[in-house]
């Protein structure tokens, strides 16, 4: 049997090199250190988005024609997946690659004019995303926050949670009911989305409340009182708003899914150089199969996994269908990232617990995944349903 060289933590046949390798550059300056203390502090990264934004990886997607670098969900996964490979995290961020996606797609020209060469630049911020509410959560179609058409402007009343970066963001795109939804002839209709200038609504109908949680996520509950958003910044039609979100969510899917990837080669490398160097019982831990075998499934699953990623990304640029593919995409990437991420801490043993280390806060970090930005439980329903043909079960 002929021996492959590649290393244990290498993705074979490794995608966009120069994007790679410009990612690993600007990341190296943001050691574990740095993660470390912004978790202690629960403080926004950001020293690290302002240097994304400035380097000019925030605005892949954007047009060039907007100030952006016009590039494909190949090269954003690509992107993503070295930030997290590279052990910073994406998460302070990356809504504003898949978010932007509902101006560009949806928007008309004078919004698109006004927001996307200012987030390019950096000199906007499009970060929040105003969908899940307490009492719906993924049931998107039952949320209450209402939006009420008032001559040149809509009144928002309502309440969202789970809304990462609200307290960082100057733009929220806001999902919003306009129409009762026993007024409407399809479940799918009634909602509406909205861009929403959060600079000039805190204090004057909106309110932002932080809520702690296991990890550094910057995420807060939203609340609407009487908040008057200009007609102007509905986007597209009224009514059709789940159409749009709904029309971004492969994108999201897919970018997730190459974070969950990066994780997980993380967490490879990092048990595979510590299961060579340490030593017990006269001999390195990494000799034993029980240590091995692990990392060895967690490597092959990370690397099945990454191919589904490739496979949806490319469908996505190539203007095919696949929603199939990106939902498949996160399910596999999201479990490889947790298979790792537990195998990783169990090789470091109690060291695993130890912050210096890291891979107590990359184990909290990839942990969400399972449950957002979708329950790998809901992927299984839509495949259950949409791919296999299976009843409908909720």
């Amino acid at each position: 049997m002929a021996a492959d060289k590649r290393g244990a933590a290498d993705a074979p046949r490794e995608t966009f090199p120069d994007i790679r390798e410009a990612v690993r550059r600007l990341c190296a300056g943001f050691p574990g250190e740095y993660w470390r203390k912004a978790d202690r502090e629960r403080a926004y990264p950001k020293e690290f988005v302002d240097a994304l934004t400035q380097s000019g990886f925030l605005a892949a997607l954007i047009p060039e024609s907007f100030g952006g670098s016009g590039l494909g969900i190949r090269q954003a996964a690509a992107i993503m997946e070295e930030i997290h490979k590279s052990g910073c995290n994406g998460g302070a961020c990356h809504a504003q690659m898949y978010t932007m996606g509902t101006i560009l797609r949806h928007g008309n020209a004078a919004q698109k004019q006004a927001y996307l060469p200012k987030i390019a630049s950096g000199a906007l911020r499009l970060q929040a995303f105003g969908v899940t509410e307490p009492t719906s959560g993924t049931d998107t179609l039952s949320l209450r926050t209402t939006a009420v058409r008032d001559g040149d402007h809509y009144v928002v009343n309502g309440q969202k949670v789970w809304t990462s970066r609200a307290e960082h963001s100057d733009l929220m795109l806001l999902l919003a009911r306009t129409t009762p939804k026993d007024r409407v002839k399809k479940r799918t209709e009634g909602l509406s989305v909205f861009i929403v200038d959060m600079r000039e609504a805190l204090g004057r109908g909106l309110a932002i409340k932080p809520i702690r949680a296991m990890i550094n996520h910057a995420t807060t509950e939203v609340f609407f009182d009487n908040l008057r958003v200009p007609a102007a910044n509905l986007i597209g039609e009224e009514n059709k708003g789940l159409y749009y979100i709904l029309d971004g969510m492969n994108v999201e899917r897919i970018l997730i899914a190459a974070e969950c990837i990066g994780d997980a080669r993380w967490f490879i490398a990092k048990a595979s150089a510590y299961a060579k160097d340490r030593v017990v019982f006269g001999r390195p831990i990494g000799q034993n199969q029980g240590i091995q075998f692990p990392i060895a499934k967690a490597y092959a699953a990370s690397e099945a996994a990454a191919l589904m990623v490739e496979r949806a990304a490319t469908l996505f640029d190539a203007g095919e269908p696949c929603g199939a593919e990106a939902n498949m995409a996160k399910l596999l990437a999201a479990d490889a990232s947790w298979q790792a991420a537990d195998m990783c801490l169990q090789t470091h043993g109690g060291f695993g617990f130890a912050e210096e280390y890291d891979v107590e806060r990359k184990f909290r970090e990839t942990r969400l995944y399972q449950v957002a930005p979708i329950s790998t439980n809901l992927i299984l329903s839509y495949i259950a349903e949409h791919v296999l043909g299976l009843p409908r079960s909720y």
